[in-house]
């Protein structure tokens, strides 16, 4: 399923303007992200669970979720994701500051619309960017320059970051922010993920691990106003 909704770059820009100053947290620091013998990443591990969360503060939460790999990686699973499920299951209980979700999009699907703003009302701030038409049947855009600017412009205002992808054009990022002082969970499939997306996080969450509890019941659709003429 591709997925789009209308450009909301500016939208992002103006939130930023609003967060003047820096949370403070008590309890451990989570600023240290140096010494990598203490680190909660178990790459030799194929399914690592949720569980190396338990008891840690994780301090003020931002997720990163890249559109088309996670559905690329829903495929590979069987399951459909149930998007409310996911943001409960990557926040965990933490204080979340946002939760990103970045697509291509196609501005003729009715549907594919109608999804994104189901995901604006239930949580996510959607970033998206025009598909580009590769051949006859094949259309695609790339949002790790998105995913990138994001994490790195609001580094100063979280203390951790979860990215749901395996795209290896992402470790300079994750790399730059961690040196920032945050720390980095990567969250996808293990047979998925870039080698060096694993070696500069600090955690890796291997989504097959976790589906149980991020897949979307059969008998639940999504609920949002479509217009006279659609299909949904």
């Amino acid at each position: 399923m591709a997925i789009n909704i209308f450009n909301t770059q500016k939208n992002e820009l103006d939130d930023y303007k609003v967060l003047k100053e820096k949370p403070h947290w008590q309890g451990q620091s989570m600023n240290n992200t140096s010494v990598k013998g203490q680190d909660t990443k178990m790459r030799d591990t194929p399914a690592i669970d949720d569980t190396v969360f338990n008891g840690l503060n994780r301090g003020r939460v931002a997720i990163f979720i890249d559109g088309l790999n996670l559905f690329q990686t829903a495929l590979q699973l069987g399951i459909e994701i149930d998007y409310v499920k996911l943001l409960c299951r990557l926040t965990n209980g933490s204080r979340l500051l946002r939760a990103f979700f970045y697509t291509g999009v196609d501005s003729s699907n009715e549907k594919q619309q109608g999804f994104l703003l189901w995901m604006r009302r239930h949580g996510y701030r959607v970033v998206t960017k025009d598909l580009v038409l590769l051949s006859e049947n094949l259309k695609k855009s790339n949002l790790n320059v998105e995913i990138a600017v994001d994490m790195l412009n609001l580094a100063p205002y979280y203390n951790t970051a979860v990215l749901v992808s395996g795209d290896g054009d992402l470790a300079y990022a994750v790399n730059a922010v961690s040196r920032m002082g945050v720390r980095v969970e990567v969250v996808s499939l293990r047979t998925m993920t870039s080698e060096s997306l694993i070696d500069v996080a600090d955690c890796f969450i291997d989504l097959d691990s976790i589906k149980k509890h991020i897949q979307k019941d059969s008998n639940i659709g999504y609920s949002y106003r479509a217009s006279s003429n659609s299909n949904l």
